[in-house]
């Protein structure tokens, strides 16, 4: 069942859903949306499902712009500050869990990117990372998915933001068929990032 919640942040509430396995979790995975969407995307909620039946507790993370109504994305620094005051709480609410993960959907998998070593994550899930702006391959964000951190990359072959390479330490699995918002399989994709978790032993299962 899931658990709703909000927490302060310095650029105000965020609202928080929160599922746990019927057991101890083996790692708490953080997944944020995409910029105007929301964290009932289909791929996230296919990811919760696969996760949460793996033993892993999820929690989605709905920034502070898109509780207060706005669709438009806040700049990337008060995305990345209001992340980082949620991922404090929760890294206190969870403190029995060993194994903290973190990821989203595109402008989500962005943020959990740029802030991963901040908060302490110990790996990365990024679904439909954007990696150019559409049509702009000169203006690539690669250099985000540097973390040093395992990190996986699920993208459509299909997805007019383009899809990352592989480098150290990132995986990228390119989904046949699939767009940006990865609608056609989510349950696929949700199988490629539980097969990942489980390859890294962040699973109970």
């Amino acid at each position: 069942m899931t658990a709703h919640d909000e927490i302060p942040t310095p650029r105000g509430p965020a609202r928080i859903d929160t599922d746990l396995p019927s057991g101890a979790a083996a790692a708490l995975l953080v997944l944020g949306h995409g910029a105007g969407g929301s964290v009932d995307a289909p791929d996230l909620l296919a990811v919760r499902e696969a996760a949460v039946a793996a033993g892993v507790a999820v929690v989605r993370v709905t920034q502070p712009y898109r509780v207060a109504g706005r669709r438009a994305p806040a700049p990337a620094g008060h995305l990345d500050e209001a992340w980082t005051a949620v991922l404090a709480v929760l890294r206190e609410r969870h403190a029995d869990v060993p194994v903290l993960l973190v990821g989203g959907r595109s402008s989500g998998a962005r943020v959990a990117c740029r802030t991963a070593r901040v908060v302490g994550a110990a790996g990365i899930v990024a679904l439909a990372f954007p990696l150019h702006p559409p049509g702009r391959p000169e203006r690539t964000r690669a250099e985000e998915l540097r973390t040093g951190l395992p990190t996986l990359v699920v993208n459509g072959d299909r997805d007019p933001f383009g899809v990352p390479d592989a480098t150290a330490g990132v995986t990228v699995v390119t989904r046949p068929g699939e767009g940006h918002d990865l609608r056609r399989d989510p349950v696929g994709t949700a199988a490629v990032v539980r097969d990942w978790l489980r390859g890294h032993g962040w699973t109970a299962d």
